[in-house]
Order: structure tokens, then C-alpha cells, then sequence
């Protein structure tokens, strides 16, 4: 594909607006509302909560992924990972991270910063034994971001997982595996407008620990 075509390539965004009289003081209600309207309205392959996560290395090297959103609450936004990964080390280096939310049939986007912490072991647990057996075993498989010589030698280590358990007999949580949650300090609500005009809705926790509303120019 040349230059020429990739700036041709461009959508008006007519859907809907977004105004303050339509907007909660609380966050929060916001995102809860919007995630329903995605979970409604995006059809597969999109997965309403599928967000992109960003986190920074020791030497300020900015790395950039796509997760799932497992969890959600008024404390924050929750993953799950291997705490051995490369992302873990990231997290350890530099515990701030920054999501992103994109529903293209809705032309809305949510961005959220903050810091990140680990959840409880026991939140952790609830998860995973809610996993399917196959993700359990995953779990364990997988030394997740280390180098792996062949893909045989990670199917042989599922199977291996697959003799010793069973829905019957089903794996603890390993703990090199379990949750995160991001603790935001700032979430951006965006809603494509036409001409490029967007409505951005910027919510900061201010230091009475209360959020502040305000609107940004597109």
C-alpha cells in the first residue's frame, strides 16, 4: 500500500455526540454505561473488552499490547497475567500503566492512566477457577515472554498438564499467575464527530480524591 493511499484513507464519524447533560460527575457510570453499549452493539471479530495496555521499561522504553478486561469496579481496571512476564517486570520497574479502549462501531474511545498494583491472591483465585481448563493449564505451560525453542515443546507441555489434571482433579493457581489492577488517575471519554471536530470529556482525580470534569479541544 503507498503513502498516497494510506492518506487517503479516512471515516466521518456521524454516529453521536457527547455532551456534559449526558456525562455522570462519576466516571465510572460513564464507562459502565459505554461498555454496555459496546457489548450490544460490537459484533465479532471485535471484543467489546479488549483494551490496549501500556507500560514503560526501566530505561523509558514504552511497550504496548492488547489485553482483555476481566474485572471493573470504582477502584480500577483488572487484568490478568504471568507475574514472571515481560510485561511483570515492567509493571515492577515502573508501576504506572495506560489503557485504551476502542469500539469503532460506536466511534467512541476511552483512554485510562494511572498507577497499577497487583490484586489479591484471593481475587486472583476467583478468577481462575472460573477459567476454562484449557487457560488453567495455560497457565502453567507457558513461561510466558522467555524464549522457546520449537512450538512442540510447548504442546508437550500442555499435554503433560493435560495427564496430571482434569476437571475432576483441576490445577491450584500457580503463583507465578494472577491479577492487576489500574488505579486511574485520569479517564478521557472520546466520540468521533464529523470534520474531526470530537467531543473529548476529560475526568481527573483531583487531591480531595474527587474527579473533575472538564472538556478538551479535539
Amino acid at each position: 500500500m503507498s503513502t498516497e493511499q494510506l492518506a487517503n484513507m479516512r471515516r466521518n464519524y456521524t454516529r453521536d455526540g457527547l455532551l456534559e447533560e449526558h456525562a455522570p460527575l462519576n466516571p465510572f457510570v460513564l464507562f459502565q454505561r459505554w461498555l454496555a453499549d459496546a457489548i450490544a452493539t460490537e459484533q465479532p471479530p471485535v471484543e467489546p473488552n479488549a483494551m490496549m495496555l501500556a507500560t514503560v521499561d526501566a530505561a523509558g522504553q514504552p511497550h504496548c499490547r492488547v489485553m482483555l478486561l476481566k474485572g471493573l469496579d470504582e477502584r480500577g481496571f483488572v487484568f490478568y497475567s504471568n507475574y514472571s512476564s515481560a510485561k511483570a517486570q515492567q509493571i515492577n520497574d515502573q508501576p504506572a500503566a495506560a489503557l485504551t479502549f476502542f469500539w469503532p462501531a460506536l466511534e467512541r474511545q476511552v483512554r485510562i492512566e494511572g498507577s497499577i498494583e497487583q490484586v489479591t491472591a484471593e481475587e486472583s483465585d476467583a478468577y481462575y477457577n472460573v477459567r476454562p481448563l484449557g487457560s488453567r493449564l495455560g497457565a502453567w505451560a507457558s513461561a510466558q515472554s522467555q524464549p522457546l525453542a520449537c512450538r512442540e515443546d510447548l504442546e508437550t507441555a500442555l499435554a503433560l498438564l493435560e495427564e496430571r489434571f482434569s476437571d475432576e482433579q483441576p490445577p491450584p493457581r500457580p503463583d507465578h499467575w494472577g491479577g492487576y489492577r489500574v488505579l486511574p488517575k485520569r479517564i478521557e471519554f472520546w466520540q468521533g464527530r464529523t470534520c474531526r471536530l470530537h467531543d473529548r470529556l476529560n475526568y481527573q482525580v483531583e487531591g480531595d480524591g474527587l474527579w473533575k470534569r472538564e472538556r478538551l479541544a479535539p
